[in-house]
């Protein structure tokens, strides 16, 4: 089960005349969306805050457990459509029903990762975890930010210290593409994080092969 890093990276603010807004702003995103090809039929949500979550701090730390696998039983994935990243969403339990925010199942592209990831796991502990991230956006999501998009990044073989910067660094608002059409986005295939290499900042306008 993912636990959201609340990464203290800065917001990037209302852009004016000048240079464009930085890769991850609100603005930025926007425009993205009317990059996306017109065969996309899926959802083009440019409003997503991403975070990053792996093998360290994972709950249980140190684990690649998940807790709604489909087509991992535990987390992992290269990123193409046919294997997409595991990740996680917000949740909430009422009368002891837990409810996920997005379907075990559900697939989306995250153009600024390059990969394709699938809903495989829920973010939030506790027993009540619609009180807090990512479930609940007032706490501590971008200014902005309408979903909270929990990403596993991986991380076994690189240190915590790696893997927190790591998840600093695709921390932000960013586009993402539910339920694509487009099967064949680029890909940059592995985990977004490999030795001290973090795959992220790809942009928010999705390519194609």
């Amino acid at each position: 089960m993912a636990v959201a890093l609340l990464a203290a990276t800065s917001c990037s603010g209302s852009p004016g005349p000048g240079p464009a807004p930085a890769p991850g702003s609100p603005s930025a995103s926007a425009s993205a969306a009317r990059t996306v090809s017109p065969q996309e039929s899926g959802r083009v949500v440019t409003t997503a805050y991403t975070t990053g979550y792996g093998y360290w701090d994972n709950t249980p730390p140190g684990s690649t457990v998940i807790s709604n696998p489909v087509l991992h039983q535990s987390a992992g994935g290269t990123g193409t459509w046919a294997d997409p990243v595991t990740i996680a969403v917000g949740h909430s339990i009422s009368n002891g029903v837990d409810t996920l925010d997005f379907p075990a199942g559900t697939r989306m592209y995250i153009p600024n990762l390059e990969k394709y990831f699938i809903v495989e796991d829920a973010c939030g502990d506790g027993a009540t975890p619609q009180d807090i991230p990512c479930h609940n956006l007032s706490r501590a999501a971008r200014r902005g930010a309408t979903v909270w998009f929990d990403v596993w990044i991986g991380g076994s073989s690189s240190s915590n210290s790696d893997s927190r910067q790591c998840q600093s660094t695709l921390t932000g608002i960013h586009t993402v593409i539910l339920d694509p059409s487009i099967r064949d986005y680029r890909v940059t295939p592995g985990d977004v994080l490999s030795g001290q290499a973090c795959h992220a900042n790809f942009g928010e306008i999705p390519a194609q092969q």
